[in-house]
């Protein structure tokens, strides 16, 4: 299987590797010869810098401000709303602090940095002297090079980006602006409690089209009150409006929304998954015809253009560091996560704490199925990435598994890669969550 997936010369290199290693542990009998001093042996070993031997791997950086104008009907994120501005002030000084102790803590100083994220919450909430802080104090603590274009992003609220706050991102150097516009009906917009119209919208994006940073617009579909009609008037708009990039995510209910209230109570109906699917093929069908091309399978860009630095690097196994209350990350084979409690954040950091709470030490199981889970959503897995890190072939653990879900037309065998069809696309996770339970099943302990 795998010489067909593959090229010939990859495919037979793999072979005689393994055929290599297979006969350095033959001939198998009982005794105490044959003292084992290393593996693999030294005839696989290569010539090496020394520089390849201890690489200062890249890093991403996450910076989370959980303050918001609102709380959206939908939003089951621990958000805060209603603060006075001596109280985001005080947060962002333990924001600066905690970048400050953390990169000596942790070993960030030295490290590239691939990618810049400002999320939340609502970043734009912030006034441009914060804003300022927080980036300088970045520049200040990590290893940014200034010649280096590394991507910048920072989320925002269409009705916190007027003219002024978008003049101000340009100047801290943000060169993508991704904002959570959902919709441009305003009829739906009222039912999920946001203070946005599609006028203030569109201006809004104007604004940050005019800073000359790449523009994302997240648009979500199925939200309360959403009709094909609304839907298709949405995604309409939003390819008018010639932003760069365009996410649309499937409306999740979670018992902690208003909207999960309101159902219950019966006062609003949300569409239900058969329609979210058509949705769905709608928009996949209309960006297509418009040539905003799928880097992953629900972001889609102008001309295949402009894909996320920071989500492809997390997406492939990079380390990211997250600043911020709640705010998780990867070190390595460790995942851990901030404390989710804003006053415990900002008094931890006050007293010189690390506002780490909980985390996880991946085995190599998870690592594979996290790199399947994740992987997958760039639409495609690389069968010779997974060998050369892994040491296995794919298909070796779950060809089963790919065999069946490439009946159902979800996946294809296609170059040395397993990709997503454009039906696998618009199913979402669910290939990924396939497959990842097939491994969990079969070697889980």
């Amino acid at each position: 299987m795998q010489a067909e997936l593959q090229t010939p010369e990859v495919a037979q290199s793999q072979h005689d590797l393994g055929d290599s290693r297979r006969r350095f542990i033959a001939n198998l009998e009982p005794s105490r010869r044959g003292f084992v001093t290393n593996y693999p042996n030294f005839q696989h070993w290569k010539k090496v810098q020394p520089e390849q031997v201890y690489p200062v791997a890249p890093v991403n950086i996450y910076v989370h401000i959980p303050f918001c104008a609102q709380q959206c009907s939908y939003c089951y994120y621990r958000t805060v709303t209603g603060s006075r501005k001596s109280e985001m002030d005080r947060y962002v000084d333990a924001l600066c602090k905690e970048i400050e102790q953390s990169s000596e803590r942790f070993g960030l100083r030295e490290r590239p940095i691939s990618s810049i994220y400002f999320g939340g919450g609502t970043p734009t909430l912030l006034d441009e002297k914060s804003l300022s802080k927080i980036t300088e104090t970045l520049h200040k603590y990590l290893k940014l090079d200034s010649n280096n274009m590394l991507e910048f992003t920072v989320e925002g609220e269409p009705v916190t980006v007027i003219k002024k706050k978008a003049d101000a991102l340009k100047k801290l150097g943000a060169n993508r602006i991704s904002m959570g516009v959902q919709s441009l009906c305003d009829d739906v917009l009222k039912l999920s409690n946001r203070q946005d119209t599609e006028e203030k919208v569109t201006r809004a994006i104007g604004f940050a089209q005019e800073t000359g940073a790449a523009v994302n617009i997240d648009l979500m579909s199925g939200l309360a009150g959403e009709s094909m009609e609304t839907w298709q008037y949405t995604v309409k708009r939003a390819l008018e409006t010639g932003v760069e990039s365009i996410t649309v995510y499937k409306t999740e209910l979670y018992a902690n929304t208003q909207y999960f209230k309101d159902l219950r109570n019966e006062k609003i109906t949300l569409p239900n998954d058969e329609e979210e699917i058509e949705f769905m093929r709608y928009a996949m069908d209309q960006f297509a015809n418009a040539n905003y091309l799928p880097w992953c399978f629900f972001t889609f860009t102008k001309n295949g253009n402009y894909q996320h630095v920071h989500a492809t690097r997390i997406w492939e196994g990079e380390d990211y560091f997250p600043f911020g209350v709640s705010a998780f990350g990867r070190l390595g084979s460790f995942l851990f996560q901030n404390t989710n409690d804003v006053s415990n954040y900002v008094e931890q950091m006050e007293r010189g704490e690390t506002p780490i709470v909980r985390g996880h030490r991946m085995t190599a199981l998870d690592e594979i199925v996290r790199d399947i889970l994740l992987g997958i959503k760039l639409n495609f897995l690389d069968y010779g990435y997974f060998h050369d890190k892994y040491g296995f072939n794919l298909d070796s653990l779950c060809g089963k598994e790919i065999n069946e879900l490439a009946t159902k037309g979800y996946v294809e065998r296609k170059d040395g890669r397993l990709v997503l069809t454009h039906e696998g696309m618009v199913q979402g996770d669910y290939t990924g969550k396939f497959l990842a339970r097939a491994l969990i099943n079969q070697y889980a302990v």
